[in-house]
């Protein structure tokens, strides 16, 4: 069993890990959010362009990317609040040593059965397992949603739709008569598409190790 210097020394580890973590997902969101936008400006051209079809491509794209950057935002916005009870669980030392210290007054009260000074020791107690208990809340288990890869066909229509009025094209029946965009990407387009997946698999596998390499 962990000593209380080695056990507050794990959670203060654990509560960096979990703030430089936050950053990173932070970091992430503001790039993805970036490359969403470089697709929007690429959607523009290709519509300027009569290019409709690759256009869509385009569009799945930026809608991709804008769904990671609200993915990893969600992703830092909980790691900063288990990183908040974390906090709170490295003042739980404190709250142990109190306990230890009104179970010995128990032990010594219920010698001489003094009822009036159990009851005044059990309120102490009672105090101090629900002071403990807010403090050690049990860190959520789940990381969000997994990122999707692929937009529906309504979400690339409407970016489609909103990048031609914003810039005075027009869309005509090009859209409509376009084939739904299935199975049409490149070899490189799949390909970054697998990278991407694996990176972000890779950050979630990493952090996941660190925390619990601290807590073992």
């Amino acid at each position: 069993m962990f000593s209380s210097h080695s056990s507050g020394e794990g959670l203060q580890n654990a509560l960096f890990q979990l703030r430089f973590s936050s950053k990173q997902f932070n970091r992430l969101s503001s790039k993805s959010e970036k490359e969403s936008e470089i697709q929007k400006n690429r959607v523009r051209k290709a519509l300027e362009e009569k290019k409709v079809d690759v256009a869509k491509v385009y569009a799945e794209n930026a809608i991709r990317k804008h769904n990671e950057s609200v993915t990893f935002l969600r992703m830092a916005s909980r790691l900063d609040a288990v990183a908040s009870r974390v906090q709170s669980a490295t003042r739980m030392n404190e709250a142990m040593k109190n306990i230890g210290g009104v179970s010995k007054e128990l032990e010594k009260a219920m010698k001489s059965m003094d009822l009036e000074k159990i009851e005044k020791i059990m309120s102490r107690f009672e105090t101090q397992f629900v002071d403990l208990d807010v403090r050690s809340a049990t860190m959520e288990g789940s990381m969000g949603n997994a990122v999707t890869l692929s937009a529906p066909e309504d979400q690339v229509n409407s970016l489609l739709q909103q990048v031609a009025a914003e810039n005075g094209l027009e869309m005509s029946n090009a859209l409509n008569q376009a084939e739904v965009l299935t199975g049409s990407l490149t070899t490189d387009q799949v390909k970054n598409a697998d990278e991407d997946a694996l990176s972000r698999r890779w950050v979630f596998l990493v952090y996941f190790l660190k925390v619990s390499i601290i807590f073992l």
